[in-house]
């Protein structure tokens, strides 16, 4: 039989999803993630490919908004649930729904692709690069200590279902979006995904808590967390398992890692993903009994380089053309002139004149965050200085005042 392209169709998502879940290990999701799978999963957006009445290829993306640099937060396709079945293998399906799919993410105006990969060394080819990391911790807090500013006293902590806190968490999320590139804008039903807490996924940990901060009367801080209890013959050892924490006030912040510390009969806090330049780092006394690890997180794919080069603002000015290979996407192929002016603003558009750095799309992708420096990967053969200076304008142009960090997956 020959394979079928096309898009998902009404009355089809269980058996779709369930060819999803087949490919990524075959575990059944838990009802709850269904379910927000389910709510959030965009029909129109959502791929199939059939051999006779199987489902051997599967893909969809969201429709979000991404902040950026300067603080716009841009429309932009969240690509995700892409498999292709075991038994067909090596028959260009996976390159066939990456075709269609950045073509209809081009036709919709969306400047930006996303995805976060299961497997990195997938998704070069088709022009994503990884523009993200997140950071892990192991926080000995038996033998690290605190230094909290002045003021942390006076915030008050109270604990709140997270459930009933849903609302005024939500918001104070909102307040941070467009000040850190990387993060959701939450459509409707994204909300859920940090509430989701299956029993399955909890590894003997606690249901999910919720700590809240006030300061003046106001909430500018949370904490959710699970509590992990394990004891020997010295007695507790328990570990807190931080889900997410954000602050708008550094006391708030401070005061909510400052509680993590102190939760009784636990001697660690783990911490599984965090902004790189998270501030903790500089409260605790001793940085190498945190166990700090980094990983990629976030991969960007620029679907009309002018647009998206247009969209975020830059740190300097800037006058630089871009020689840019995209073979998968060739409307970019070419030169792009990036002018920015001391105000930030920017404009990107064709040009014939000479280029002053070489790169493909995937170089651009992964520095478009202010994540990636255009030097290091200059230092790594991939983007080529064609006139003396403009690698290190460029470079602390596309730089950030903050690290980009995703928040979550998708």
């Amino acid at each position: 039989m020959t394979t079928e392209l096309r898009v998902l169709r009404p009355g089809e998502w269980d058996d779709w999803f369930e060819a999803v879940e087949l490919a990524f290990g075959g575990v059944a999701a838990s009802p709850e993630e269904r379910e927000l799978d389910r709510a959030v999963t965009e029909p129109d957006r959502s791929l199939a490919v059939c051999d006779g009445d199987q489902y051997v290829g599967t893909a969809t993306a969201f429709s979000f908004r991404l902040s950026v640099p300067g603080g716009a937060v841009v429309p932009a396709a969240g690509v995700s649930m892409v498999s292709v079945a075991t038994t067909h293998r090596r028959r260009g399906i996976l390159t066939a729904m990456m075709r269609r799919q950045l073509d209809d993410v081009r036709a919709g105006g969306e400047p930006l692709a996303l995805l976060t990969a299961s497997e990195p060394a997938i998704y070069g080819r088709f022009g994503y690069g990884a523009a993200t990391q997140q950071m892990s911790a192991e926080i000995d807090t038996a033998r690290v200590q605190l230094a909290v500013p002045a003021g942390t006293d006076d915030v008050r902590l109270r604990f709140a279902k997270p459930a009933d806190a849903r609302d005024v968490c939500e918001a104070l999320y909102a307040q941070q979006v467009a000040g850190r590139p990387g993060m959701l804008a939450r459509r409707p039903h994204w909300e859920g995904v940090p509430l989701l807490d299956p029993v399955s996924e909890r590894e003997g940990a606690s249901p999910l808590r919720c700590v809240l901060a006030d300061l003046d009367g106001e909430t500018v801080g949370y904490a959710r967390f699970h509590v992990k209890p394990e004891w020997d013959a010295a007695g507790a050892k328990g570990t807190v398992v931080l889900r997410d924490l954000e602050a708008v006030d550094p006391t708030a912040y401070a005061a909510l890692w400052r509680f993590l510390f102190d939760i009784d009969l636990t001697s660690r806090i783990r911490a599984r993903n965090r902004p790189v330049d998270d501030p903790w780092q500089h409260l605790v006394s001793d940085i190498r009994r945190c166990d700090v690890r980094l990983r990629d997180s976030l991969y960007v794919r620029l679907v009309d380089v002018g647009a998206a080069l247009e969209a975020r603002t830059y740190q300097a000015p800037v006058d630089v053309v871009f020689e840019v290979a995209d073979a998968f996407c060739p409307w970019n192929e070419g030169r792009w002139r990036l002018r920015c002016d001391d105000k930030g603003g920017a404009s990107c558009k064709r040009t014939h004149e000479a280029a002053d750095l070489a790169l493909s799309v995937r170089e651009l992708g992964a520095a478009y965050l202010g994540g990636v420096s255009l030097a290091a990967l200059a230092g790594a053969g991939r983007v080529r200085e064609l006139r003396p200076g403009a690698l290190g304008e460029a470079s602390v142009a596309f730089g950030t005042a903050v690290a980009p960090f995703l928040p979550h997956g998708f």
